[in-house]
């Protein structure tokens, strides 16, 4: 029995995890895009993936992993740029009163990284970033130190993925905004992911499997987040929250 499960897992989860960056937010892209807002979902998730992504397509020259994730990475970056061109385009306007997890002026981040009003400061950063690890790929792509520090710090950063939508929900107590179908891909592909690390028959580096462990975990507490709080009127809260602020001054 068990080697009919090994069977399925190393034959199937390629195929879901090659077509999982579609699946998993084709929804939260339509759903910006026919609401005309991307209030509630946390920009810093493209921002991650992108980061990781184009770290993991250099990691695999120095040193190559299972073509699988090689392909997922690449069609990971198409689907992230679209999907921050689409939240870019429907952000709130800066009259709004509603606070998002990139516009809440309370918590500023030095320089206003990754919460920038114009546009063309994401695009101009992702260039930058691209270009900088071409330079390291070009003077340490033979170096054992650089190519084991690409991969462990590629896969951290994609460990991080769900942490600013849980900050997110839990300011605002509200998953309003961040798409059901979201996280059940994420919770399924945690599954996937899993067990096809721990069984496949080729290689997999450490790296991946701890880092899955810890996203998984971290992916379980949203789905906490969205029992405890439901689609709630996250700006009923956010003017609540407002009100109160006034009346204690």
């Amino acid at each position: 029995m068990f080697g009919i499960f090994q069977y399925l897992i190393t034959h199937l989860a390629p195929l879901f995890l090659i077509t999982s960056p579609i699946t998993s937010y084709a929804d939260q892209i339509y759903s910006i895009h026919r609401t005309r807002s991307s209030t509630g979902f946390s920009l810093d998730i493209p921002l991650i993936m992108l980061l990781t992504s184009i770290l993991k397509i250099f990691w695999w020259f120095n040193a190559p992993y299972d073509t699988t994730l090689f392909i997922q990475a690449l069609i990971m970056i198409n689907v992230q740029l679209l999907l921050l061109h689409v939240a870019l385009t429907h952000r709130a306007p800066p009259a709004a009163k509603l606070a998002t997890p990139f516009e809440d002026l309370s918590h500023r981040r030095p320089y206003d990284f990754w919460q920038w009003r114009s546009t063309r400061p994401y695009w101009s950063f992702l260039g930058y970033y691209t270009a900088a690890l071409l330079v390291l790929q070009v003077l340490f792509a033979r170096n054992a130190l650089y190519t084991s520090l690409q991969g462990y710090v590629a896969l951290s950063i994609e460990a991080l993925l769900p942490l600013p939508q849980i900050v997110a929900n839990q300011r605002g107590r509200s998953c309003k905004g961040f798409r059901l179908s979201v996280l059940a891909n994420w919770l399924v592909g945690d599954a996937m992911k899993m067990s096809f690390f721990f069984l496949a028959e080729s290689e997999i580096p450490w790296a991946f499997k701890l880092c899955a462990v810890f996203q998984a975990c971290c992916d379980c507490y949203l789905g906490v987040q969205y029992w405890m709080f439901g689609e709630g009127e996250r700006e009923g809260v956010e003017m609540g929250r407002i009100r109160g602020d006034k009346g204690s001054m």
